[in-house]
C-alpha cells in the first residue's frame, strides 16, 4: 500500500520502491513495450527493442545522487558510468553508447565537476563506449544537493535477453566476490566513520558476464545495488517463481563490511554492491565458472547456494552458519538514503 506522502523509503530500493513502481507508476502506462521486446512489464534492469530476427537495442536508464559525490572507491561520475554499463550487462548486451543528464546546484566548484566528468569518460573509454549526446542544466543555489546525474546507455543484445524470470529449479548462484562494499562505504563516509577503513567496490562487471557467457549454461545475471543481495535474490525468485537457498557460510562478506552493518543496524545483505555480481547457471557449469572468474579479475568468486523447487509463495531462504534457518526477506524502509 502507497502512503499519502512520498518518503525516503520510496527510493531505497526495497519494497516500498517496487510497490511504488507496480502500483503507481507501472499501472498508469497501458502500453509497455515495442513490439515482442522486453519493457516494463519484466522490470529487468533494462529493456530491449527488437530490431532483428536475434538482434535487438537494449537501452536503460538511471539516476544517481549519492552522498557524498566522492566516497572511497570512487565518485558521482564513475558510479553512473559504471552503474548504467552494469544494467545492460546483466541483461547480456553489450554497450555501445551513452547519454546524460547533468543537474548542478549554482555555485558548485568547476574543479570537482571536472574530476566528475573525467571519471565518467574514464570508465567509458575502458569500454569503448560513446557519449554521443546529452543535457545540461543549472539549479538555483539549495534547490538541488550538488550535482544529480541521469546517465542513458544503449547496448546491443544478440540472441535471447538475460531476464529474472529465468532461474529454473537445480540452478547455482555464483556471487562474484564480496558483497555489501559499496553500501559499507557509504554508510562509513556518511556517519563520518573513520575507524572503520572500507572501499566501494564500485566497477563495471561486464568482464564477469562476458566470461559466464563463455564458459555457458547462463541462466540470470544481476547487479546487487539498492536492497544488496537480498533484494536481488527475492526479486529473481518471485519472478521465476521459485524458492532459493543461500548458504551464510559460502556468501563472501569483508569484515570490516560486516561491522559497519552490525553497528548500523543495518542487515548486511541488503547493502549495496556496485562492483560484483549474481550469476545463475546450470549447476555442471558453476565450478567452471568460478574457476575461470577467480582466474580473470574475480578472485573471491563462490557458488553461494542453489534455485530449489517451483514455488507460488516465493521465499529465498538461508542457512545459517550455526545450523538454522531464516528467511532473507524484502529490505523495508530508509537502509541508507543517498547511495547511489
Amino acid at each position: 500500500m502507497i502512503t499519502d506522502k512520498i518518503t525516503l523509503a520510496h527510493g531505497a530500493g526495497g519494497y516500498e520502491t517496487s510497490k511504488i513502481i507496480e502500483e503507481l507508476i507501472a499501472k498508469v502506462f497501458r502500453k509497455k513495450k515495442v513490439r515482442d521486446g522486453i519493457g516494463l512489464e519484466e522490470l529487468d534492469d533494462a529493456a530491449t527493442i527488437p530490431i532483428d530476427k536475434d538482434k535487438s537495442i537494449a537501452i536503460t536508464v538511471d539516476s544517481y545522487t549519492v552522498k557524498p559525490l566522492f566516497f572511497p572507491g570512487g565518485n558521482i561520475g564513475k558510479l553512473a558510468a559504471t552503474g548504467t554499463i552494469n544494467d545492460l550487462a546483466v541483461i547480456g548486451a553489450e554497450p555501445i553508447a551513452f547519454m546524460d543528464s547533468i543537474i548542478v546546484e549554482e555555485g558548485f566548484p568547476v574543479d570537482d565537476l571536472r574530476k566528475i566528468i573525467e571519471s565518467y569518460e574514464k570508465v567509458l573509454r575502458e569500454y569503448d563506449i560513446a557519449l554521443i549526446g546529452g543535457d545540461f542544466k543549472v539549479m538555483p543555489k539549495n534547490q538541488v544537493d550538488g550535482i544529480v546525474i541521469s546517465s542513458t546507455g544503449i547496448g546491443l543484445l544478440e540472441g535471447n535477453p538475460l531476464l529474472d524470470s529465468n532461474a529454473e529449479p537445480g540452478n547455482h548462484i555464483v556471487v562474484t566476490g564480496p558483497v555489501g562494499d559499496h553500501g559499507a562505504a557509504i554508510i562509513a563516509a556518511q556517519l563520518g566513520i573513520n575507524d572503520i577503513e572500507v572501499k566501494s567496490d564500485c566497477r563495471p562487471i561486464l568482464p564477469a558476464i562476458r566470461t559466464a557467457k563463455r564458459v555457458g549454461g547462463l541462466r540470470v545475471a544481476k547487479d546487487p545495488t539498492r536492497g544488496g543481495l537480498s533484494m536481488a535474490l527475492n526479486e529473481i525468485a518471485a519472478k521465476s517463481n521459485v524458492n532459493i537457498i543461500v548458504y551464510e557460510e559460502k556468501i563472501p562478506i569483508r569484515e570490516e563490511t560486516r561491522a559497519l552493518a552490525e553497528m548500523t543496524g543495518i542487515d548486511a545483505y541488503s547493502l549495496a554492491s556496485e562492483g560484483q555480481a549474481i550469476i545463475i547457471v546450470d549447476e555442471e557449469y558453476s565450478d567452471e565458472l568460478v574457476r575461470t572468474l577467480r582466474a580473470n579479475g574475480f578472485p573471491e568468486a563462490e557458488i553461494i547456494g542453489r534455485v530449489a523447487e517451483k514455488s507460488r509463495e516465493p521465499r529465498v531462504f538461508l542457512k545459517t552458519v550455526v545450523g538454522g534457518t531464516r528467511l532473507l526477506e524484502v529490505p523495508r524502509g530508509e537502509l541508507v538514503p543517498r547511495i547511489c
